[in-house]
C-alpha cells in the first residue's frame, strides 16, 4: 500500500518526540537529523538521538547540525551499558523513550526511526494526520531503499517483494486479520498504546523488533504499513557480499529459529519460483507451457515493485535467480545460528542463538 492518500489536518497537532538510536552512523546522522529539523510540522517536535557507544563522533555530528540550524529541540544522550537480554538498538530506543516521557509536555506520539533515514518535509505531518484520521496505534512507512548499484538493483526490489508476500500490507491494516508487521525505518507509535503493552521491553531481545512490536500493538488497535517516497534510506549496498550479509543476518529469526519452517520455506521457494523456469526450459508439451505461463505470471507480479524503484521490467524475468539467492541466504542464516554466530551487526553479536529445533 502506498501513502498516496491525503489525510485531513487535525484541529490541533499533538506533541511528538522522535527517537533515533545511532551506533557509528557518522556518514548519515547529519542528513537524517537535518531532514527532521526541516519538517513542516506545526506541533511541538522534540528530537532525541541516543548515541549507542559510537566511536566515530556520531553524537557530536548530530549536535553540530542542530547548532548550525540554531535549533534547540535536539537532545543527544549516551546509551548506558547494554544489559543482558537486550539488543543494542532496542535498549537505545528504550532510553530515548524514557527521556521523552520525562519532557515537560509528554508526547502523544513517538516517531521511531533509523539514523540512515531522511524524511521529506511533510513526512511527519502526513504520518500524524493519517494516524489521527484512522485512529491508528501504529503507522509505519517502509523507506525507499537505495537502488543504484548492481547489488542493490538485484536485491532491494526482491527484498520488498518477498516482505510483502510474507506480510501482505492489506492484511496488516485489517483489524480482523492477525497479520502484523512494520518497518523500523519509520514507525509512528501512539504513546499510550506503547505503555499499555509494557513498552519496548516486550521486544527487548528481538532482532526483527519492528515486526515484533507490531505484533504486540495490533491487539491494542489498528495498525498500518505502506511504501513511501517520503522516507528514504541513505545506506548503500556496494557489492554482492554486503548484500548477502545483510539479507542472511535476519532470515533465520524471521523463521523463529525453526528448522522445519526453514525447510518448508526452502521447499516453497523451489516450488513457486524455481520449478516454473525449469519446466519452461527443460520440459516438453503442456508442462513446458505451464512452466512458461507461471514464469511470466511471477514476472508480472514483480512489476509494481520494479516500477516503484524505476527499474526495467526485464528484471521480472530474473526473479527465479534472485529467489535462488534468497534461498541460499536462508540456509546461510540457519548455518550461522548453528555456529551461534547469528545476528551480527556493527561489532556486536546480538543474539545467543538457540539450537536448531
Amino acid at each position: 500500500m502506498r501513502d498516496d492518500a491525503v489525510p485531513p489536518p487535525p484541529a490541533q497537532w499533538p506533541p511528538v518526540a522522535v527517537i533515533i538510536p545511532a551506533r557509528n552512523e557518522a556518514k548519515f546522522i547529519a542528513a537524517s537529523v537535518g531532514s527532521l529539523l526541516r519538517q513542516d510540522y506545526r506541533g511541538l517536535l522534540t528530537i532525541i538521538v541516543v548515541d549507542d557507544d559510537s566511536s566515530d563522533g556520531t553524537g557530536a555530528l548530530a549536535l553540530g547540525v542542530a547548532d548550525g540550524m540554531a535549533r534547540a529541540n535536539v537532545t543527544v544522550m549516551p546509551s548506558l551499558g547494554l544489559p543482558a537480554g537486550w539488543t543494542g538498538k532496542v535498549w537505545a530506543v528504550k532510553q530515548g523513550i524514557a527521556a521523552a516521557e520525562a519532557l515537560p509536555l509528554k508526547p502523544q506520539y513517538l516517531l521511531l526511526t533509523d539514523a540512515d533515514i531522511v524524511h521529506a518535509p511533510d513526512a511527519l505531518s502526513w504520518l500524524v494526520a493519517y494516524a489521527l484520521s484512522r485512529r491508528l496505534v501504529l503507522t509505519s512507512l517502509m523507506a525507499k531503499l537505495r537502488c543504484e548499484t548492481f547489488a542493490e538493483r538485484s536485491h532491494v526490489p526482491a527484498l520488498v517483494y518477498f516482505f510483502q508476500m510474507l506480510f501482505p500490507f492489506r492484511w496488516v491494516s485489517r483489524t480482523d486479520n492477525a497479520t502484523a508487521a512494520a518497518a523500523g525505518h519509520c514507525m509512528l507509535v501512539r504513546t499510550d498504546a506503547l505503555q499499555a503493552i509494557g513498552g519496548v521491553d516486550t521486544v527487548r531481545n528481538s532482532l526483527i523488533d519492528d515486526c515484533a512490536l507490531a505484533g504486540e500493538l495490533k491487539p491494542r488497535g489498528a495498525i498500518w504499513l505502506g511504501l513511501s517516497e517520503r522516507v528514504r534510506s541513505l545506506r548503500p549496498c556496494a557489492n554482492l557480499r554486503t548484500a548477502s550479509e545483510l539479507a542472511s543476518r535476519l532470515a533465520y529469526e524471521q523463521l523463529r529459529y525453526s528448522l522445519s519452517l526453514a525447510l518448508a520455506s526452502i521447499a516453497a521457494m523451489f516450488t513457486v519460483f524455481l520449478a516454473p523456469p525449469l519446466l519452461a526450459l527443460l520440459a516438453q508439451g503442456p508442462a513446458s507451457w505451464m512452466g512458461l505461463v507461471a514464469w511470466l505470471a511471477m514476472a508480472v507480479s514483480f512489476q509494481p515493485t520494479l516500477r516503484f524503484y524505476r527499474l526495467s521490467p526485464s528484471w521480472g524475468l530474473a526473479l527465479p535467480i534472485i529467489a535462488l539467492l534468497y534461498t541460499y541466504y536462508t540456509l546461510a542464516s540457519a548455518y550461522q545460528h548453528t555456529r551461534r554466530r547469528g545476528g551480527q551487526w556493527k561489532g556486536r553479536l546480538h543474539i545467543d542463538a538457540p539450537s536448531l529445533q
